[in-house]
């Protein structure tokens, strides 16, 4: 189950651009906290314990306590969080309402096992992966921190999809209209059928510049 984590904040008395910017060298992050039918809240966060909450790796998928002014505390679910393009510091954040058990729309990071028990991979082939996360819905206090997903008995050319992956209890794919592929198992291009690699043809035979090729007269 993924970790609950806590940040502590502060509400913002003045918005724009310029109020945010300000904020900013002073080290702190705006952000707002939406949703759950309450009326938004301007907070803004200490940069540097934000961003050790972000190094986690399992931020976006994490039920988080703000904890504003020491006077309340909101459950939330990170919905957004913006980057600069040069320096990647964190410019705003968007944090959704949820109560305990709110069953809540997340992404979560896939972990593929069982590469030594697939056949295609011990030839040689390639594992394709076509999603790094699954879209699922789950209690917001069951969050699974990623989906194992083995690879074994997979060969050249098998793909695998959704329909073959054990969900925990309580967790579903929040795509239900197909049944999407998840990775396959490639051939290296220059790999034949039987697992060899394919030779280059021959070179077809062309006459040297120069070569003596006789006397016509």
């Amino acid at each position: 189950m993924s970790e609950q984590l806590t940040l502590s904040a502060e509400t913002r008395e003045r918005a724009g651009k310029g109020a945010s910017r300000a904020m900013r060298r002073e080290g702190r992050v705006p952000a707002v906290v939406y949703g759950n039918k309450e009326e938004p809240l301007a907070i803004h966060l200490e940069e540097k314990a934000l961003v050790k909450a972000l190094s986690n790796g399992h931020f976006m998928n994490s039920v988080v306590m703000i904890e504003v002014g020491g006077a309340q505390t909101a459950r939330t679910l990170p919905k957004d969080v913006q980057f600069h393009p040069v320096t990647d510091r964190p410019l705003h954040v968007d944090f959704l309402r949820i109560s305990e058990h709110s069953k809540v729309h997340v992404n979560v990071p896939i972990r593929f096992t069982g590469e030594e028990q697939s056949r295609g991979l011990k030839r040689g082939g390639i594992l394709n992966a076509v999603r790094h996360e699954l879209e699922l819905v789950c209690d917001a206090a069951e969050i699974p921190d990623d989906i194992e997903i083995s690879l074994a008995g997979l060969d050249i050319g098998d793909s695998l999809h959704i329909s073959a992956v054990t969900l925990p209890k309580g967790v579903e794919s929040a795509i239900t209209d197909r049944d999407f592929t998840i990775a396959t198992i490639t051939g290296a291009s220059s790999q034949t059928e039987d697992g060899g690699t394919a030779e280059a043809p021959p070179a077809a035979d062309v006459p040297v510049v120069g070569e003596d090729q006789g006397d016509d007269a």
